[in-house]
C-alpha cells in the first residue's frame, strides 16, 4: 500500500500557468446573491463564465440571458458528458477555479468528489491541477433570507448542508466563501497573489 504524504499539496506556481491565464468562474442553480457574485466577477480581470445545466435555467430569472452574458463573458454551457472546457485547465489557462454562488448539490458533490457537471468537474480537475479554487456556499446560517425571482424568501438548512461546507473546507487548495464578505476578501487575497487588481468598474 502507498503511503500518502502528510505535508500540504502546493498550489502551481504562477509560471506554470498561460501569461493571458484567467478566472474559471461557475454558476450553478442557485439565486442566493447571484446578482452580486457576478458584480465581483464583471470586476476581476480576465473572467469565463461555465454554466451548470441549472445555472442556465436561473440566470435568466436574475436578467442575465446567455446573450447579455456573452457582452461580458465567454460562456461555456454544460452541453457535454465529458465536460469538455475542462481540458483548458490542463494546458494553463485557468489559475483560479470560483463556483459562486454553489448551491447545496453542487457543494455536497465537490465535498465527496462527484464529478458530474461542469462546475464540479471544473472543481474536481482543479484540484488535480493543483490549481487554487474558492466555492462560494450558499447555505452557511441556521437561517438564510434570499430573493428568489418574485420575492424574498427564508431557508433553514439542513444539519447535512452544514457538514458538507465544513467537509469541502478541510479540501486542500480550497478557500470556502460563506458570506458576500468572505467571498470578496478571497478573491482579492487570490488578485494579491497573482500581482493582479480589480478593474476600476465592473461597466
Amino acid at each position: 500500500m502507498t503511503e500518502r504524504s502528510s505535508e500540504p499539496t502546493p498550489a502551481r506556481r504562477l509560471d506554470e500557468f498561460k501569461a493571458d491565464a484567467r478566472f474559471a468562474w461557475c454558476v450553478t442553480g442557485s439565486g442566493h446573491m447571484l446578482e452580486e457574485s457576478i458584480e465581483l466577477a464583471l470586476r476581476l480581470p480576465g473572467v469565463d463564465m461555465f454554466l451548470s445545466s441549472a445555472g442556465e435555467e436561473v440566470l435568466p430569472l436574475y436578467g442575465w440571458t446567455l446573450a447579455k452574458l456573452r457582452e461580458r463573458f465567454r460562456v461555456f454551457r454544460d452541453n457535454s458528458a465529458s465536460s469538455v472546457p475542462v481540458g483548458m485547465l490542463y494546458q494553463g489557462d485557468y489559475h483560479t477555479v470560483v463556483i459562486a454562488p454553489a448551491t447545496s448539490n453542487t457543494v455536497a458533490k465537490c465535498a465527496f468528489g462527484i464529478s458530474d457537471t461542469l462546475p464540479t468537474n471544473l472543481f474536481a480537475q482543479a484540484g488535480k491541477q493543483c490549481v487554487p479554487g474558492i466555492v462560494y456556499a450558499c447555505d452557511t446560517e441556521p437561517s438564510v433570507i434570499t430573493h428568489a425571482p418574485r420575492q424574498w424568501v427564508e431557508l433553514r438548512p439542513r444539519a447535512i448542508e452544514f457538514d458538507n461546507v465544513e467537509r469541502l473546507a478541510r479540501f486542500e487548495l480550497t478557500t470556502v466563501a460563506r458570506t458576500l464578505d468572505d467571498l470578496r476578501r478571497a478573491l482579492d487575497q487570490r488578485l494579491s497573489e497573482l500581482k493582479l487588481a480589480w478593474n476600476t468598474s465592473s461597466s
